[in-house]
């Protein structure tokens, strides 16, 4: 008897492999999120309250899912960069204006992401005169070495190394009734630590540089207004992929580190202090997926901040032009990554107060980003039928607001003592 195959199923075949077609600056975007400084911020959530800022999660997912979404429809309905479309509506002066704030901001993240290879290559045995030069070096040649298509195809592999945070979890195994009942109970605490911890869980959750690599990437990548849907689907999934991460990290940190009364200002001392509470295995599944973390948004944060420039300036850049046609774009990547690893290996350089006041820069840029990208998506002589709704308009005026005000009230609790 011959097999047939169920009606429909074909159809079904086909939507996948637009999706797959797709899929990637969504999932990438949304997943570097998940950086050095995102971890240690989850970590400290999980070791210092346990699972009473559980519940934050789904405020967090839909506020980005919401941001995220709007970047994503712009760069495939006009097929541009967000900078390039700021420069056109607001003028070369603020245009410029805000690509300094961005590349401060950004370089000092930067900086962040090659202290986590550090922090994850010394957990590891290795020293960071090591570790840092090899994947300086290995960074740059995956990016200028390397087609669109194909870095996507690594950067997405990355994304799933991320999974070493679920297994920990299953390896610790908590109790998964009281993990349920702290994601849909909200557990409000008055105190002055409970609301600054809070203000991170949001704060941490959207950069402005993912407005601009997400626009960028999808403006690259040519998809059409007919794949809108699947382009949507990508970001969405990213989305939920990456807060169910960050979730495990919280979960895994509040029933070993909080259990045992011991509180952490990094991931790294996250990962060794789980060694004596879960086993080496978890410790090094833990330093595994920091290790990734930075590795990948190392990648991605020089990348974004050449896209962003270039595109700001009207230089040309994409990773499928080669250096003579983009020197701009490979020069601006090269110094990034250079300057960021060498800074890590700089003696005495205060790398914390440079993380700091690159948050500080990031939470007063946050909203003006915002505030660009609404009048922006809402420009019919741009985007045609797919501004937004008055309804869903009016609900993403007031999801930008609340996030303006807690990415300025972040960086401000940063500098209280």
């Amino acid at each position: 008897m011959m097999f047939r195959r169920p009606p429909g199923a074909g159809r079904l075949w086909a939507r996948a492999a637009v999706f797959l077609a797709v899929m990637g600056p969504g999932i990438i975007t949304a997943n570097v999120d998940n950086d050095a400084g995102g971890l240690a911020t989850y970590s400290q959530a999980g070791a210092g309250f346990g699972l009473k800022l559980l519940w934050m999660m789904i405020p967090v997912t839909l506020l980005l899912v919401i941001v995220q979404e709007m970047v994503n429809r712009m760069g495939v309905v006009t097929g541009r960069g967000l900078s390039d479309m700021i420069r056109e509506r607001f003028g070369v002066r603020v245009t410029f204006t805000l690509m300094v704030l961005l590349l401060v901001t950004n370089f000092g993240n930067i900086i962040a992401e090659f202290a986590g290879i550090a922090a994850a290559g010394q957990l590891f045995g290795l020293p960071k005169v090591l570790t840092i030069p090899v994947c300086a070096v290995l960074v740059w040649l995956l990016v200028t070495r390397a087609s669109y298509r194909n870095v996507e195809r690594v950067f997405l592999v990355a994304c799933i190394f991320y999974l070493a945070y679920p297994v920990t979890l299953f390896v610790i195994g908590p109790d998964m009734g009281r993990v349920a009942g702290a994601l849909v109970t909200p557990r409000l605490e008055f105190s002055r630590e409970y609301l600054v911890m809070t203000i991170g869980l949001l704060g941490t959750t959207i950069a402005p540089w993912m407005q601009f690599y997400q626009q960028a990437s999808v403006a690259e990548k040519n998809i059409s207004v007919k794949d809108y849907g699947y382009s949507r689907l990508d970001t969405i999934v990213g989305c939920i992929v990456v807060s169910l991460v960050a979730a495990c990290i919280i979960v895994v940190c509040a029933f070993t580190l909080h259990e045992a009364g011991i509180e952490v200002d990094s991931a790294d001392n996250a990962a060794a202090a789980l060694a004596p509470l879960a086993g080496a295995g978890s410790s090094m599944l833990f330093a595994f997926g920091l290790l990734n973390a930075s590795l990948f948004a190392a990648s991605i944060l020089p990348l974004s901040t050449s896209y962003t420039l270039c595109e700001a300036f009207g230089w040309e850049s994409g990773l499928d032009r080669g250096f003579d046609e983009a020197p701009q774009f490979y020069t601006l990547y090269t110094v990034l990554i250079a300057s960021g690893a060498l800074s890590v290996l700089v003696p005495g350089l205060p790398l914390i107060r440079v993380m700091i006041w690159s948050q500080v820069v990031n939470g007063l840029l946050l909203p003006v980003v915002l505030v660009f990208m609404l009048i922006l998506v809402n420009d019919r002589s741009q985007m045609g039928f797919f501004v937004n709704g008055r309804a869903y308009n009016a609900f993403c005026w007031v999801a930008v607001a609340l996030t303006g005000l807690v990415s300025m009230a972040w960086p401000v609790s940063l500098l209280i003592p």
